[in-house]
């Protein structure tokens, strides 16, 4: 699955880093293990030398990066005195000058490295720097993303073998439901998405529960999502703010569910949707 992250966020991470910040060089990668990153992900670079490069934590500037997990810049690389100079050949062959290096950090730890280059020996400035810190932080919450949908993941597995084994497990059951569809919107790997989806379908027939009109009750992902948290009782409010939506658009779902399921009240519409098996 880094690899996944790695082909995909980092992709997307490195073009619109590009984009907001107008260098012409790019460039990142995730850390195989806890002192070790591979350049994996390149966007305006006109050589290979980069590509595959392994960097050691205090090594370079992206390793001083790593080990100090804060970010690193040098306006000349190549006579800099603030870095060790292992990888010279290699930025000397894509003809980089200035260079930032920021860590990807997850929970403390860092889990990548991005940068950000010239081909001339100017100083970054301020517009600059913070558009690497901020396309690193995409890259942060792509990975703590993924490390959550993994957890409940298994988690959902574990609940939907067999939830009438334990008291008040059914429960669990349903926020693992919730927590699970609140997750897929923010999941750009497909692979993933897909995987999520087939849990939340397990979990919300583990009941068993079928639909008990003629014909099948079908509500768009959203207006399940919103069912869901309104299931757990929250308000409109509640979950906009769980689901990265306006309360305003919350509510929209939510009548347009209703209306489908034939329901009045909100609590009409949560039972609804378990006698057709949308929620558990």
């Amino acid at each position: 699955m880094p690899e996944a992250v790695d082909a995909v966020e980092m992709q997307a991470a490195l073009l619109r880093l590009r984009r907001t910040s107008g260098l012409p060089v790019v460039f990142g990668g995730l850390l195989s293990d806890a002192r070790h990153a591979r350049i994996a992900e390149l966007n305006g670079a006109q050589t290979s030398a980069l590509r595959g490069l392994v960097i050691s934590a205090g090594s370079g500037l992206g390793g001083k990066a790593i080990a100090l997990s804060r970010p690193c810049a040098v306006t000349d690389y190549a006579i800099s005195r603030h870095i060790s100079h292992e990888y010279d050949a290699a930025v000397a062959a894509e003809g980089l000058r200035s260079v930032v290096a920021v860590p990807v950090v997850v929970r403390r730890a860092v889990r990548g490295v991005l940068y950000g280059a010239l081909r001339t020996p100017v100083t970054l400035g301020d517009r600059t720097f913070d558009a690497v810190v901020a396309a690193a932080r995409d890259v942060e919450q792509s990975l703590a993303v993924r490390d959550s949908a993994r957890q409940l993941l298994a988690a959902g597995r574990e609940r939907v073998s067999d939830p009438d084994a334990v008291p008040g497990a059914w429960e669990d059951v349903r926020e693992a439901h919730r927590d699970l569809r609140a997750l897929v919107p923010r999941v750009v790997d497909p692979a993933l998405r897909d995987e999520l989806l087939e849990v939340c379908g397990r979990l919300a027939s583990a009941s068993g529960a079928k639909a008990s009109t003629a014909r099948e009750i079908r509500l768009a992902p959203r207006e399940v999502d919103v069912v869901a948290c309104v299931a757990a009782g929250a308000t409109n409010a509640a979950a906009a703010e769980r689901l990265g939506l306006r309360p305003e658009t919350v509510k929209g779902y939510l009548r347009s569910a209703m209306r489908k399921l034939g329901a009045h009240t909100r609590l009409e519409a949560v039972v609804a949707a378990r006698r057709a098996g949308l929620l558990p």
